[in-house]
């Protein structure tokens, strides 16, 4: 029987994967179109106002990096190139595009996991207190906060907190993931890295804890109303085994759908919050690669981001089906 689950589950990866196929090349069809109708290239942004480029110069260029071509023409070079794990060059980096992912891809990665960690420690538990005690002050109070964190925007927290824990207080450092001139080795080095990703963490922290409160809470209001958990109180369980033995576990199944959503999120990195604070991330530099008209970084890191967000979509199915035996892969 195990052997026949997994080769079930096996089937139904692959078949995904295929299906996947066609859906992402569509996906850099319209990603690599919607970028080249913005009007200008990077050729455009660095010769802008510059007196040493002629027009000569500019043509020159173009032609040199293809931007004089058809867009079509364009997209299917590109698309060759891709298959084959070349997704061009960062005229910004002056480096493959895969390489300037790689390199910053890893800071957003440790800012986005410890946040995530700090949002499932505190929301959680809240959202599961807020679900037992569904009338009380407690559930107000817990609700109007997970409001406000939702809807106060990162870049407000953020100055906020620099301005209180920088400015006035001279706790933290302004910006950066290092501080700058320093070499520190061993132990001091974690530890300047540790308080340089100190606010940053709280305010990604912050806007997503409300969700996620808001999210078990919902779940565990489904569950806490069916009748085996009033079958489970009626035989005498103590209310704790109740809540965290039998309600938590089915009121964890819709939440694994949207850990699994939540993956892009993790190796994407947070464009504001990365500005903000200076934090030499994957967010930053799309953001900044949007700004210098950079559209080969733009076109691979969109796409990049669409393979994440198809992957956490396929891992949330899966674990759907360990968690719940009731679902089957199909």
């Amino acid at each position: 029987m195990p052997e026949q689950e997994g080769a079930c589950m096996r089937q139904y990866i692959a078949r995904r994967l295929l299906q996947y196929i066609p859906i992402m090349l569509a996906a850099a069809f319209i990603i690599f179109m919607i970028v080249a109708l913005v009007p200008g290239d990077y050729i455009d942004h660095i010769a802008g106002g510059n007196i040493r480029y002629t027009p000569e110069k500019i043509a020159m260029l173009k032609s040199k990096y293809g931007f004089d071509k058809p867009v079509l023409e364009r997209f299917i070079v590109w698309l060759g190139n891709a298959l084959k794990g070349d997704f061009g060059v960062s005229l910004t980096h002056h480096r493959p595009v895969t390489e300037v992912i790689n390199q910053f891809m890893w800071n957003s990665f440790c800012l986005a996991f410890l946040s995530f960690i700090l949002e499932i420690l505190i929301a959680v538990p809240l959202g599961i207190l807020s679900a037992t005690k569904p009338h009380s002050r407690l559930n107000i109070s817990i609700s109007a906060i997970a409001m406000v964190g939702i809807a106060m925007p990162s870049f407000f927290i953020g100055l906020l907190l620099k301005k209180v824990f920088v400015l006035d207080l001279r706790i933290f450092p302004l910006s950066g993931l290092r501080t700058v001139g320093a070499r520190y080795t061993g132990f001091e080095a974690f530890w300047d890295v540790c308080i340089h990703l100190f606010l940053p963490v709280v305010v990604l922290a912050l806007q997503g804890i409300g969700s996620w409160m808001l999210y078990t809470r919902t779940a565990m209001l489904d569950v806490i109303h069916q009748d085996y958990i009033r079958t489970a109180r009626a035989k005498g369980l103590p209310e704790r085994v109740v809540i965290y033995k039998h309600a938590l576990r089915n009121a964890v199944i819709p939440i694994v759908t949207l850990l699994g959503m939540s993956l892009p999120s993790l190796f994407t990195g947070a464009m504001i919050t990365e500005s903000v604070f200076g934090i030499p991330g994957v967010g930053k530099a799309f953001l900044d690669a949007i700004h210098k008209r950079d559209y080969m970084f733009v076109v691979g890191f969109s796409l990049f981001s669409a393979v994440l967000l198809f992957m956490g979509n396929l891992l949330s199915d899966i674990a759907l089906s360990l968690l719940d035996p009731r679902i089957q892969l199909k």
